[in-house]
């Protein structure tokens, strides 16, 4: 009941700032699933879907406003990842075992797979609201990260429309389906908690002998 009762509220304001502020409301409910503030943008677009069916605004609209929309947000994500790394990671990384080398490996990895990461992530419920964050403290090129970012997002905002609009008026049902997000939520804190702590133990481990050895 309290999964469901999460759910069912911001799916209630989405539909709220919808309703009062039309097509600017699902470009800032948008902006904020991907700025990493969880708006559930299924509940967004379902809705933004809803409206079309009723002819109100056009499949296109909605997918043009929603898509422009996410990437803005990205753009904020991104900006805190790339600044916040000089900021926090680079100068206090060490106290949350994040070192140099483990940032130039992400700088690696991200240089080699990132826009696919990215482009896939944005199609994943959850991790689509956070995949910025380490693209820009990665300091993955702006350019390409936004090509990825908007090939990734068109398929899911117009698809969310387009089933939206296809529910018509049985779309509240569909809305009451969205409780997996809360599922999702609670099972990716849960198994961020077991890889800190995991994490933790082991470099706890690894310091007990370096100690002992300069004794």
């Amino acid at each position: 009941m309290l999964l469901a009762s999460i759910t069912g509220s911001l799916a209630d304001f989405c539909v709220r700032v919808i309703n009062d502020v039309g097509l600017g409301g699902v470009f800032v409910l948008m902006l904020l699933d991907s700025a990493c503030i969880p708006i559930p943008s299924e509940a967004t677009m379902l809705f933004a879907g809803f409206n079309v069916a009723n002819g109100h605004w056009s499949l296109a609209a909605i997918t043009i406003v929603g898509v422009a929309g996410n990437l803005v947000g990205s753009w904020i994500a991104y900006a805190v990842g790339y600044f916040g790394r000089a900021g926090l990671l680079e100068r206090h990384g060490r106290k949350v075992h994040i070192s140099p080398a483990q940032l130039q490996r992400a700088d690696a990895w991200f240089e080699r797979w990132g826009g696919w990461a990215v482009f896939f992530s944005r199609m994943l419920p959850l991790v689509r609201t956070f995949i910025s964050l380490p693209a820009g403290a990665a300091r993955m090129p702006l350019g390409r990260f936004t090509l990825f970012t908007v090939a990734g997002c068109i398929p899911w905002v117009l698809l969310l429309g387009a089933i939206g609009k296809a529910a018509g008026d049985q779309w509240p049902k569909w809305k009451d389906h969205l409780n997996y997000l809360d599922v999702a939520v609670l099972v990716a804190i849960g198994i961020a908690v077991v890889w800190l702590t995991v994490r933790w133990w082991r470099n706890r481990g690894a310091a007990k002998p370096a100690a002992d050895a300069q004794r």
